[in-house]
């Protein structure tokens, strides 16, 4: 009667499906806002330390007062993580405090438009610096702590869009496709310390950067219709929450994925599956 121990065995292991990354120190690049606020959310949520750096003290302070009661497990810095100084400075802060770190989640980005043609030297050299210098620079001055303790995981959020773009977007384009050299790069150099590299590409989330392109291209929309008309070109029929993000970057730190690195992991509601071709009658 082997069906009572397949059940058993089954329950068994879906109670361990939570993951706890109790005792994990986590660093996370533009935690106050969008992606990085949801990947803060969901780490603290898995009883990990969770530092929040960001440029946008506005934020941090309103990020500060939802985990007042929690200031064992959530501290936070203004940095500018494209300024190597700056970097410098957070990293040995957090070392300091806590002793280690174990995770590294780059989620500061800008968006910025522009074709080839018109895409101006200072757009191009900031889109690069916010969205690609500063995952050098992070992953800079984390590794080698990393390296010591022979154990870590860098998670770089790049875009679906590295894989296949829009319109007048050659800067974030390109920027975003360097993420994922980078992180290939990284993974090659890191990996015979232990150390893990690996690169989430989303699809359109809701985040506060999504909703600014919203406003800027709604026409006579709504922002909430313009989201669902992008939404309905998922396969899934929707946009993403920045929770849902962070979910797989908690799963990428996690002993649950330590055979993978060096990869670049879509997670866009199928956006990047489909063929655009309408069949007749369809």
């Amino acid at each position: 009667m082997p069906y009572p121990l397949i059940c058993l065995g089954f329950q068994s292991y879906g109670a361990k499906m939570g993951i706890d990354l109790s005792g994990k120190v986590v660093i996370v690049t533009g935690g106050a806002k969008g992606i990085g606020e949801g990947c803060v959310q969901k780490f603290f949520d898995s009883n990990a330390t969770v530092i929040s750096f960001d440029l946008d003290s506005s934020s941090l302070a309103n990020q500060n007062s939802k985990y007042a009661d929690f200031e064992s497990r959530f501290s936070s810095q203004v940095v500018d993580v494209s300024n190597e100084a700056q970097v410098e400075d957070a990293v040995t802060k957090v070392l300091a405090a806590h002793g280690r770190i174990d995770g590294l989640i780059n989620c500061a980005g800008i968006q910025t438009y522009g074709s080839v043609t018109d895409t101006t030297e200072e757009v191009w050299d900031r889109t690069f610096n916010v969205n690609a210098k500063s995952m050098f620079l992070t992953a800079k001055y984390v590794a080698p702590a990393m390296i010591t303790q022979k154990a870590g995981s860098i998670v770089n959020i790049s875009s679906v869009q590295s894989l296949m773009s829009q319109k007048t977007v050659v800067a974030y384009a390109a920027s975003k496709g360097a993420i994922n050299a980078l992180t290939r790069a990284s993974a090659i150099d890191l990996a015979i310390s232990g150390v893990r590299v690996n690169a989430i590409l989303p699809g359109s989330v809701d985040t506060p950067m999504l909703r600014t392109s919203a406003e800027m291209h709604r026409g006579e929309k709504s922002i909430e219709e313009v989201l669902a008309d992008w939404g309905a070109g998922h396969p899934l029929g929707r946009i993403a929450k920045s929770s849902e993000i962070g979910d797989l970057a908690v799963f990428l730190v996690s002993n649950e994925s330590a055979f993978i690195t060096g990869q670049s992991i879509v997670i866009d509601g199928g956006l990047s599956i489909q063929v655009p071709v309408i069949l007749p009658g369809k």
